[in-house]
């Protein structure tokens, strides 16, 4: 199974914001859509990737700065300032197989989808899981009926 499928079955809704979106809103956006990530492009171009990992992390850094001294407020901070500004990315063509193995190596969880410069979408660990399943449980199904048919010798 390829990449280009599971987005085929996902469908192609995009969910980007730009670099000077507050991450206030970008948090805002992810949590409406019920969606872990948002890409960051600029004039067509990906920029990088903001998924709840970099929200946690400056919640957790601001807490550790807020003991040294006073912090600007989170309104304040851009998705420029804590965004992945070089995630990993998946093709159309990309096996499904090393799209799991690269996520499990590179503990990214949404790998955004790339035709060349094109975005086409964004794959996440939960959509490879489910599609996976799906074509298991198919093929188990096709296994099943093969065997339940198999003429019997008398």
């Amino acid at each position: 199974m390829q990449v280009s499928e599971i987005l085929r079955v996902k469908g192609s809704t995009l969910y980007t914001v730009g670099p000077e979106t507050m991450l206030s809103d970008a948090v805002i956006t992810m949590a409406d859509n019920d969606i872990g990530s948002v890409v960051v492009m600029e004039k067509g171009e990906l920029l990088g990737i903001v998924t709840f990992r970099e929200v946690m992390r400056v919640l957790a850094n601001r807490q550790v700065e807020h003991r040294d001294g006073p912090t600007p407020p989170v309104a304040e901070i851009s998705v420029r300032e804590v965004m992945n500004s070089a995630p990993s990315i998946a093709t159309p063509s990309m096996d499904v197989n090393d799209l799991r193995r690269a996520m499990i190596e590179s503990h990214q969880r949404y790998f955004p989808v790339m035709d060349g410069a094109t975005l086409l979408g964004v794959i996440s660990f939960h959509d490879v899981a489910r599609a996976v399943l799906e074509e298991q449980s198919f093929e188990n199904r096709m296994l099943k009926a093969y065997i339940r048919d198999w003429p019997s010798e008398g």
